[in-house]
């Protein structure tokens, strides 16, 4: 069984105008679900907050202050050239955090087998001490490190095919050998940090500008599975990306609805064999409204016929 966390307050982390991570992302992709009458099988739920000591045991202890001390009492300000902040930014990044979060548990207590965390601020480049790139708060490293404390979860998988890096997630995790992180991008491209990290729990797969979806799955299947098979997680956590879209503004890259249908089919396929068909999945980017929302549709379609 499938379950879709979501929060309206994620709708309220405001940008300034023209923001390529706005409001309407979530909004837009919600609609489709709507109107294509995936929540009538799937309905949204509410996710809840992430509680602070969760984020301390991930994010370095001050973080939070940080974040609370920059969060304006009116109108928007700039953490970075990309990464701004509003009122009810941190609180938005809270529950996103937490539907990752909850997803954990849901898919542990055999609530749900997977879980897709339909949110924003995206998560995946915020490392240790800094947000950046879109991002406050990792909610995928947050949930994979916590994950590790848990009864039953020896191994934990980060699969990460947003077209960005997903540095955040890799500089958080390369310390915990139990966390197998797997991240595809285009390269070279932003933000250019740990991708040439080498190390048995990091794989990075770089993928020229203009990659078509068969050069997409080869450079999967040559770097994730044998990866994957020798971790053996007992939990697979996914950053959801779809901005190698074809149509994407933000990148390069031409991937179809399908590369995304099949990457998710082949990862519930790792997960029955592995991890008793355990996925969490999280939003991370996807810019063009379009062609984020049929993409997520064929994710959560791969998702829900497993």
């Amino acid at each position: 069984m499938l379950r879709i966390y979501t929060h309206e307050d994620c709708l309220e982390h405001r940008v300034p105008e023209n923001h390529p991570e706005r409001p309407a992302r979530l909004k837009y992709l919600i609609q489709h679900l709507e109107r294509t009458g995936f929540t009538r099988d799937y309905p949204l739920r509410v996710a809840p907050e992430i509680d602070d000591a969760l984020v301390a045991n991930a994010h370095n202890a001050d973080l939070m202050y940080q974040l609370h001390a920059q969060v304006p009492e009116t109108g928007f300000k700039p953490l970075d050239p990309d990464t701004w902040v509003s009122p009810h930014s941190l609180t938005a990044a809270r529950y996103a955090a937490g539907a990752v979060w909850q997803g954990v548990q849901d898919v542990l207590s055999g609530q749900a087998a997977k879980v897709f965390c339909a949110v924003r601020p995206p998560g995946h480049h915020a490392e240790t001490g800094t947000p950046m790139g879109f991002c406050l708060l990792n909610s995928i490293a947050i949930a994979a490190i916590n994950a590790l404390t848990l009864p039953g979860i020896r191994r934990v998988a980060v699969l990460d095919f947003d077209v960005h890096h997903g540095n955040g997630t890799v500089e958080m995790c390369r310390a915990y050998p139990d966390i197998l992180v797997c991240s595809s991008f285009q390269h070279p491209f932003y933000p250019g940090r740990y991708d040439d990290l080498i190390q048995p729990n990091i794989v990075n797969t770089p993928l020229d500008a203009g990659t078509s979806g068969a050069i997409f799955r080869r450079a999967i299947e040559e770097s994730w599975w044998s990866a994957i098979e020798s971790h053996h997680p007992d939990l697979i956590l996914v950053s959801a990306g779809f901005d190698g879209h074809r149509e994407d503004p933000l990148a390069n890259c031409n991937l179809e609805e399908s590369d995304y249908a099949w990457v998710t089919a082949e990862i519930v396929a790792l997960a029955n064999q592995y991890s008793s068909g355990r996925i969490v999945s999280v939003l991370e980017g996807g810019y063009d409204l379009n062609a984020l929302a049929r993409s997520a549709l064929a994710h959560l379609t791969s998702l829900a016929s497993a």
